[in-house]
């Protein structure tokens, strides 16, 4: 896992990028990525979560998503670009205080850089959704990538947080192996997820095998599993069983 002050880093870096796109976008621009939402909604959505992550970790307490004070987005684009950067520096203000304190984290109680990590990798990939819209290039660093690759299937996988089940996506008796080519320092860079019937569904860092397997650079895997690339587009190597990876893709929408 990525250090707190890396994670702040990653936040408010790839905030700052966002930003500057919702700024300079037409408020209707359509994400193809996020199927019916204009840069508009992208905006409201991340700077409204950086919002409801800052009030759980300052609060030590659950709150609903709808019911987050300064929630709404505003009508200028410079206004709201300017909301988005106040979000996430009120996002690490409420994790740099909290310290090592408990908080909500989907139901379990975690340390509260829970939350700087998890919205640190939510605005990484929404930027790139943004980026891609625009037509502009996307630019992950590798060890941010694979920090996010290692949370999205170790912890937010665990967790349900995206609706699904992990095991109705990995079968009983199989394995899907993920891989980056070029992890950041200190950096976790493969993963088995397995599914056996004495132990149910695994998710093993550092660990080989697999029916199925995807490697390559940590950026072109990230937008891969985030749906965001296609396995299709040759920046990323999948061998064994194609067919388990495309269930784990369509079973795990982001």
């Amino acid at each position: 896992m990525l250090s707190a002050e890396l994670l702040f880093s990653e936040l408010d870096a790839t905030t700052a990028a966002l930003a500057d796109l919702v700024d300079r976008e037409d408020a209707d621009l359509p994400i193809p990525t996020c199927p019916g939402w204009t840069i508009r909604q992208l905006a409201t959505h991340v700077g409204r979560a950086h919002r409801w992550a800052a009030e759980i970790v300052a609060t030590r307490s659950f709150i609903e998503f709808r019911s987050v004070p300064d929630g709404k987005s505003p009508a200028s684009a410079a206004e709201r670009a300017r909301w988005l950067t106040d979000g996430a520096g009120r996002l690490i203000d409420a994790v740099r205080n909290a310290g090592d304190e408990l908080v909500w984290a989907f139901g379990a109680m975690s340390p509260a850089v829970f939350w700087a990590r998890r919205m640190a990798h939510e605005t990484l990939v929404h930027c790139a959704d943004a980026q891609i819209a625009a037509g502009d290039s996307v630019e992950i660093q590798a060890g941010h990538a694979a920090d996010a690759i290692d949370e999205w299937l170790t912890v937010m996988s665990r967790l349900n947080a995206g609706g699904h089940e992990l095991a109705a996506v990995v079968p009983v008796g199989t394995s899907l192996h993920v891989q980056v080519t070029d992890p950041g320092p200190d950096t976790t860079h493969e993963w088995l997820v397995r599914h056996s019937a004495s132990d149910g569904v695994e998710v093993l860092p550092g660990r080989r095998g697999g029916d199925a397997a995807l490697s390559g650079p940590a950026a072109d895997v990230l937008l891969v599993l985030m749906r965001r690339a296609s396995p299709a587009d040759g920046t990323v190597q999948v061998t064994g069983e194609t067919g388990l990876l495309e269930r784990w893709l369509e079973l795990t929408a982001f």
